[in-house]
């Protein structure tokens, strides 16, 4: 197993070099997978009940990873981290509401529904740290400001999808829905937190239990969403032209964070440094606590269809701060700007 790890760690930094993200075609592979073999019948009932014992798991190693400490040592960036919080946390969840306003025949309502879910989710931790680093921003502040997104995230985005998602077509947030969240979400990220002194060390150690965790817990995900999708005729209701347009419009929400972390940032007066961060970590969605999220909130028959805008946006949004990162990684650092809140 770790010596399979270390070969897919070689293959994805060569077709990093030649600037391909080896997990987005891996990403793109479980679709066309779950489009040509869908599980169906015992499969398709094995690979629901492998995902509940996946996002457990995860939960579980997100709770054992994520040290309360670091979270309170970032507590004196305050400004920095009330802008990100309301970036992703108010602002995307407005934009949200806003798209629903779109006619029918440019957003469908599953797709509308698809993309309000997704502006309810929290930031990302590792590529929103990746990035603020490529682009020589504050990595200690994006470490603290991903983790309060991560945390606040678990409580927040359950309690937003209640109030906001409850009259969507096909969501009805209710008390067994409640429970679930609280038993394969909280529970096990809880009881991470409370044996993290004993097993983070043992992480430490085998990163790649990890990694293999984090990582195949979505592909399964997807490939369990989209079987089931495919089944119920997801590609036969979704045209090229609803792709498209679904493209715009996230395309069009992430520039509209993007300006608004900059602009508000730079009139706060932040270093450089923190205006990095503020753009990264403002303007990131959660695949990996999207996805396990979408397979309680939504009826199988509707998790493809609501959960296709959140790949959609996750694909862009790594793109986009690509070459965002790189741009800012080229301009010169003053050092001026270093230390400086």
């Amino acid at each position: 197993m770790i010596e399979a790890m270390h070969l897919l760690r070689a293959f994805d930094r060569q077709l990093h070099r030649i600037g391909i993200d080896g997990y987005l075609l891996l990403l793109l592979g479980t679709v066309g997978l779950a489009t040509l073999l869908p599980a169906r019948g015992t499969a398709a009932s094995v690979a629901s009940d492998s995902v509940s014992v996946a996002v457990g798991l995860l939960f579980f190693l997100y709770g054992a990873r994520l040290s309360p400490r670091e979270a309170l040592a970032g507590a004196r960036h305050w400004r920095l981290h009330l802008l990100i919080l309301g970036s992703t946390f108010v602002l995307f969840p407005l934009l949200g509401e806003a798209t629903r306003l779109l006619p029918s025949a440019v957003l469908a309502p599953q797709l509308a529904t698809g993309v309000l879910f997704l502006t309810l989710l929290s930031s990302t931790v590792q590529s929103s740290i990746a990035f603020t680093s490529m682009a020589r921003g504050n990595v200690a502040a994006a470490i603290c400001a991903a983790t309060f997104s991560s945390l606040v995230g678990i409580v927040l985005t359950p309690l937003l999808a209640a109030w906001l998602l409850a009259d969507a077509a096909g969501v009805q947030i209710s008390g067994q829905q409640i429970l679930d969240i609280v038993l394969q979400l909280l529970v096990p990220f809880a009881l991470g937190q409370l044996l993290r002194r004993w097993v983070a060390p043992w992480l430490r150690r085998h990163r790649w239990l990890t990694i293999l965790v984090d990582r195949g817990s979505i592909l399964l995900i997807v490939y369990t969403a989209f079987s089931e999708g495919v089944t119920e005729g997801i590609w036969s209701r979704v045209t090229i032209g609803q792709l498209l347009w679904l493209a715009a419009i996230c395309l069009a929400m992430l520039t509209l964070v993007l300006l608004f972390t900059g602009t508000v940032s730079r009139r706060l007066g932040f270093s450089r440094a923190d205006r990095i961060t503020a753009q990264f970590c403002g303007s990131k969605k959660s695949l990996a606590n999207g996805l396990p999220l979408a397979t309680i909130l939504f009826p199988a028959a509707a998790v493809g269809m609501a959960v296709l805008p959140l790949m959609l946006f996750h694909q862009l949004q790594l793109m986009v701060c690509t070459v965002l990162a790189r741009h800012w990684g080229r301009q010169p650092d003053p050092a001026a700007d270093h230390g400086q809140e």
